[in-house]
């Protein structure tokens, strides 16, 4: 657990806290007694305990494996919304110049090429200046996309997790405007690309016409278009070259290439250039953004975690509600430095003697029958964790949910774990369906179980 929640990034961490946030506002307080533990034992500010917190009941819940279907989804909907962007680029430069059989108008052919275009990127600008906020159809298109590839019904609460953490600093209009950018600079790119293989490849004229404006309308406006790619060396026609573009007839190999390097500029200035550098300038605003971002301390759902994360002081006798929808009790161990053995009992009455005899290099850590002597105990663990745990359990008490989610607590704490199954006291017998219902659950946690006293694998490491 330790090695998976350390790879994932500042704004992952975020955004799981934000998604348990959410959890717990619209299902109530989860079982976080062990959770709230180990966050307390790292120690650091508060917002560094809600994440420790809230990464752990992440990695218990399996938000953290949906985080990483999520994140794959979101990849394989890029990919498709980029190639989608190739092909229409491609689509929009064979709509404007066709197969070379008739002549191109040229004002038609930057219609058709520039038109939706431009008309996007003034909406899109628009609504950054004036709304504040921009939700883009491709942005709303990319999210959809990427809960129908995640596959994972726990990544639906990803999606609107992660919303709200940027909202809160606005960070989410330069994550879609990079977005959108981006996309729109692969069209304009295809297009680009497409237009100049097809003029390398066919023959084109080029014409204008009219039927109620006079030529020097024509002339002006393509005097106007091509001025900023002139600066680039990108010379448009002159004027005689315009007035004589009429008809094809009268165009010579001049007047062709001098139109096509004319068209070529203008949708590489007009159309390339701005998305590219308004794709910059977004991705720029949101790296610089979210290294920035930070939680909102002031919410409902992180202050009331306050006294508990940061006691001012250590308080016994508070029990949580149980949460409605109990999370699968599972066991493990502890990733960091361990040493020592140590053996403990859970619930033992008289009839039992205890403890037994043990070697001076094991440990007894006494009887747990109090929730104050199980909370000492794990804190100790969680600061200087065993490096062989053996739990002594009664099999003439019923599993049950309480008494299997401590061994599991106490199992992840250690490196390793066995579990004694002690004898009946004498003149008593073990119920045999009880001891199954024991076998069962302690397979299901993975733990190791025996009848006998593990004492030389404690005070060994081996049997």
């Amino acid at each position: 657990m330790e090695c998976r929640v350390t790879q994932l990034s500042h704004l992952q961490r975020l955004w799981l806290t934000e998604t348990v946030r959410l959890r717990e506002e619209h299902a109530g307080p989860l079982d976080d007694l062990e959770a709230n533990r180990r966050a307390r034992s790292d120690g650091g500010d508060l917002a560094t305990r809600l994440q420790n917190r809230a990464l752990w009941l992440a990695e218990r819940d399996g938000l953290v494996t949906a985080l990483k279907h999520w994140l794959q989804g979101a990849r394989l909907a890029l990919l498709g919304l980029a190639v989608l962007a190739i092909i229409s680029g491609a689509g929009l430069a064979f709509a404007a110049l066709g197969d070379g059989q008739n002549p191109v108008n040229v004002f038609w052919a930057l219609g058709s090429l520039l038109g939706l275009n431009l008309i996007l990127l003034l909406s899109w600008a628009l609504g950054l200046l004036f709304a504040g906020e921009h939700g883009a159809s491709l942005g709303r298109l990319w999210l959809w996309l990427s809960d129908k590839f995640a596959r994972d019904a726990k990544a639906a609460q990803l999606a609107p997790a992660l919303l709200l953490l940027l909202q809160r600093q606005k960070l989410n209009r330069w994550a879609l405007g990079t977005l959108v950018n981006g996309l729109w600079l692969l069209a304009m790119l295809s297009a680009l690309t497409l237009m100049l293989l097809l003029m390398a490849t066919r023959r084109y004229g080029f014409i204008w016409e009219t039927t109620i404006l006079g030529a020097d309308v024509f002339v002006s406006a393509t005097r106007a278009l091509g001025a900023l790619p002139g600066w680039l060396g990108l010379n448009g026609p002159t004027e005689e070259m315009i007035r004589a573009s009429t008809d094809t007839a009268y165009s010579s190999e001049l007047v062709r290439q001098t139109w096509a390097v004319w068209l070529v500029g203008v949708v590489l200035v007009y159309g390339v250039i701005p998305r590219l550098l308004l794709a910059v300038f977004c991705l720029w605003r949101w790296k610089r953004g979210r290294n920035a971002l930070q939680l909102d301390l002031n919410l409902p759902g992180y202050s009331q975690l306050r006294e508990r994360l940061m006691p001012s002081s250590e308080r016994l006798g508070v029990n949580d509600i149980a949460p409605d929808h109990l999370h699968n009790v599972l066991a493990g161990h502890t990733d960091l430095q361990t040493d020592g053995a140590l053996i403990v009992a859970i619930e033992l009455d008289d009839q039992h003697l205890w403890p037994p005899k043990l070697p001076d290099s094991v440990k007894d850590a006494g009887i747990l029958d109090s929730r104050e002597s199980r909370q000492k105990l794990l804190e100790q663990m969680t600061r200087f964790p065993p490096a062989r745990l053996a739990i002594a359990c009664d099999p003439r008490r019923s599993p049950d949910r309480g008494s299997l989610a401590l061994i599991g607590e106490l199992a992840r704490s250690a490196a390793e774990t066995r579990v004694w199954l002690l004898q009946a006291p004498p003149g008593q017998a073990l119920d045999a369906d009880r001891l199954s219902d024991w076998h069962h659950a302690l397979e299901q946690l993975g733990l190791p179980f025996a009848t006998h006293a593990p004492i030389n694998w404690l005070e060994t490491g081996h049997d």
